[in-house]
């Protein structure tokens, strides 16, 4: 009994580790069969909420819609408590509970394998990310909301501006300085979302990253007085972010899309 537990061990590990998340996966047919006939497995969430399309859009009598944004998060990350070998293996909620971490990371890869139909490079998203990260908070600290519009999906646009807003009644100006190359970047999760049940090629991709990187930061009252923080001394972060992209709008780009707090 135990040479064959160690052997399914074997077989089923490899899935359990993210960076099963980016390597080269073809799409998983019996994983969308099993998602037909059970109605707790989803590879793709379908928008079932109704659009209302733009005023223009309307006065010149359209009657298709472009979805900018699902304008929510798709099963947001949260860390999975560790279990240990013995109630993995030897118990029936271990059993259960390696059968959820499969299964989520099989989504994952059917997300990815999704995605790399559409060009996608780890190595060019990455760096993708990074110098939205970077931009994205230079913009919040400079408080310019104008141009933070484009970076960032609407729904996250304005949680960003009250953040701004809130924070300049506390500071009046801020100091932000990300300090490259960044120390780590990955996936912790990828996921689509449907846009049409007749059509599965429309659908939104949302990559779940996060950065751990060296960070100043300082900020100031009126008076020019630092209130908080220390620009000389260097202060390691953590983010998760979660970065979102049409794959069937012409000229898409990635736009972050919600960040979470773990």
């Amino acid at each position: 009994m135990a040479k064959a537990l160690t052997l399914c061990r074997r077989r089923i590990q490899p899935f359990l580790t993210s960076s099963r998340l980016d390597q080269h996966l073809d799409p998983f047919p019996w994983l969308l069969n099993l998602e037909t006939n059970s109605p707790s497995i989803s590879c793709v969430r379908m928008i079932t909420t109704k659009a209302t399309s733009p005023a223009q859009a309307r006065q010149m009598g359209a009657v298709s819609v472009s979805l900018l944004s699902p304008g929510f998060l798709y099963e947001p990350y949260s860390p999975r408590e560790p279990i240990s070998f013995w109630s993995r293996w030897f118990t029936k909620s271990g059993w259960k509970r390696t059968k959820e971490d499969i299964i989520l990371e099989l989504k994952s890869a059917y997300a990815i394998s999704k995605l790399r139909k559409s060009g996608y490079s780890k190595q060019k998203f990455y760096k993708e990310a990074v110098d939205l990260y970077k931009e994205i908070n230079t913009l919040m600290a400079n408080g310019d909301k104008g141009l933070l519009r484009k970076s960032v999906t609407e729904n996250m646009y304005s949680a960003l501006k009250n953040e701004i807003k809130h924070r300049e009644t506390i500071w009046n100006e801020v100091y932000w300085e990300l300090l490259l190359p960044i120390i780590k970047i990955r996936t912790l999760r990828a996921r689509l979302i449907g846009v049409d049940r007749n059509d599965l090629s429309k659908v939104f991709i949302q990559l779940t990253l996060e950065f751990l990187s060296k960070q100043k930061f300082e900020a100031y009252d009126s008076s020019g007085a630092v209130v908080a923080g220390d620009k000389d001394k260097e202060v390691l972060v953590r983010d998760i972010w979660v970065f979102e992209k049409s794959l069937f709008h012409q000229g898409a780009y990635w736009r972050l899309c919600g960040r979470i707090k773990i």
